[in-house]
């Protein structure tokens, strides 16, 4: 097993043992034991960064095994600049998620914490499979313990959100299934995606498998119009699963279009690649807008998150180096900036059982330390400069008029939508008189919940200020990706 494998395997080890032998007498063994298991599962991808080499565009870290031998389906694993940091992120993640849910998941404990390390486990698999089957068994796979996350522990109308966020992404990914398979049999047997990514297709064939993949890939990040699971969900999963919903699972969308739709159906990307414009940009202010008359703390993050992947998406199919990786950067940054807030909402629904910003009022007065970190991420959810949420965002809108003027123009109005939504709230929620009993007997931040933040906001301010480790690692495939797609075009 290499570094790759146990970056995959550790997590969903831990997470196996917890739920076969933990109970709920034994919950704080149970704790940790999950957060040994998470903190494994992390230290594991540190050394994937120093063996990493920045000046090549090849896989990294290469497994490579007979899986299924009579369909030729293999254990293929690797690592390139365009995936890389999505595995230590998925693992950071999953350590901040299991603190958060120390004090506040009294039952079923080792369930819970179980499912998130099995979850960590496969979504570093989706991010490290070089095989269309084993890529496809990882991205379903992680649909079982979010929906279980959702379905268990979360609010009133959780078998609702829980169905329709099962159902959504799981009709999306059947069509990718077929597209799959198609290539499967054009390929000559063969689910290497190298081979499919030089596969002689054409316009018609292209333009269906890219629709294909569209289907399941525009679900999960989500895109404008099919987004509307998104909110519905997040107000019912408990705040762990609404942290790693926003920071990790919307990702394996993003990135399935620069994996599979781009690579594999270049023609086609540049045919409809103004339709995922318009979409992108639709999601990027038409959602935007819809954030700011929300009265649901939750629900406005949600579609702030909506907001904030129409960057990555408009980013990647502007077809420049600039907005590629500027759409990498907002992904990673979108990562912790998200799960920063969706648990301080979580910190505070702890104390007063509810989202409603109405609620609320004068915050600062009793939880001063826990305000700090409030306007922190609020900043950095309005693109702050100095901050993670800036990077990306610039980097998109750069690129984005260097491809046309008036389509970087819209994308930067909303960088101003962006800001009245995040400071709205934050006024309301945080700001002025003390103006009910729920918020007068509020407690600060304790230790444990001053850890978690603080983590996550060393990483805002790390990448704000110093972004060049995350876009030294992408640069040379994003240029190879770039150059593919070009060539692909030419010809």
């Amino acid at each position: 097993m290499g570094l790759l494998s146990l970056s995959i395997w550790v997590p969903i080890a831990f997470g196996v043992v917890l739920l076969a032998l933990g109970r709920d007498e034994q919950a704080t063994a149970v704790r940790w034991v999950a957060l040994v298991g998470a903190l494994c599962g992390f230290l594991l991808t540190l050394p994937l960064y120093g063996q990493f080499d920045n000046t090549t565009a090849a896989m990294q870290f290469v497994e490579n095994l007979p899986w299924i031998e009579r369909f030729n389906v293999n254990y293929h694993l690797g690592l390139d600049g365009i995936s890389f940091w999505f595995v230590p992120l998925t693992a950071f993640i999953t350590v901040i998620v299991v603190i958060a849910g120390w004090e506040v998941i009294t039952e079923r404990v080792n369930q819970y914490m179980g499912a998130f390390l099995i979850l960590s486990g496969l979504m570093i698999g989706v991010f490290s499979a070089l095989d269309g089957m084993l890529f496809y068994v990882f991205f379903e796979a992680t649909l079982i313990p979010m929906y279980l996350i959702i379905g268990i522990w979360g609010g009133p109308n959780k078998i609702y959100a829980a169905f329709k966020f099962f159902l959504y992404t799981l009709l999306g990914s059947l069509l990718m299934l077929v597209a799959l398979i198609y290539l499967y049999t054009q390929s000559g047997g063969s689910f290497d995606l190298a081979k499919w990514h030089a596969l002689p297709l054409g316009e018609t064939a292209q333009t269906l498998l890219f629709f294909a993949f569209f289907a399941a890939f525009a679900v999960k990040v989500p895109m404008w119009p099919v987004h509307t699971w998104l909110p519905d969900v997040h107000v019912e999963a408990p705040t762990g699963g609404s942290a790693v919903l926003a920071a990790i699972m919307l990702k394996l969308g993003a990135y399935g279009f620069l994996r599979f739709s781009m690579p594999i159906a270049p023609d086609a990307a540049h045919t409809w690649g103004s339709l995922m414009v318009g979409l992108s940009l639709v999601a990027v202010v038409y959602v935007g807008l819809v954030a700011m008359v929300q009265q649901d703390m939750k629900k406005l993050v949600a579609y702030s998150s909506v907001a904030h992947m129409g960057f990555v998406t408009l980013g990647f199919f502007i077809f420049n180096d600039l907005g590629v990786s500027g759409g990498l950067v907002q992904m990673i940054a979108h990562g912790f900036v998200s799960g920063a807030m969706f648990l301080s909402i979580g910190v505070l629904y702890d104390r007063v059982h509810s989202r409603e910003i109405s609620s609320y009022g004068g915050v600062v007065n009793t939880m001063p330390k826990f305000a700090a970190f409030g306007l922190f991420f609020a900043m950095a959810n309005c693109g702050l400069p100095g901050t993670a949420g800036f990077v990306g965002e610039w980097m998109v809108i750069l690129g984005a008029v260097k491809f046309n003027f008036w389509v970087g123009f819209a994308s930067a109005s909303a960088l101003i939508f962006g800001a009245a939504y995040t400071l709205w709230m934050f006024k309301r929620v945080y700001l002025g008189p003390v103006v009910n009993d729920d918020v007068k007997g509020l407690s600060d931040i304790n230790a444990r919940e001053f850890l978690m933040l603080a983590l996550l906001a060393i990483a805002v301010l790390a990448m704000g200020l110093y972004p060049k480790p995350f876009t030294d690692v992408m640069d040379v495939s994003v240029a190879e990706l770039l150059k593919h797609v070009a060539i692909s075009k030419l010809n």
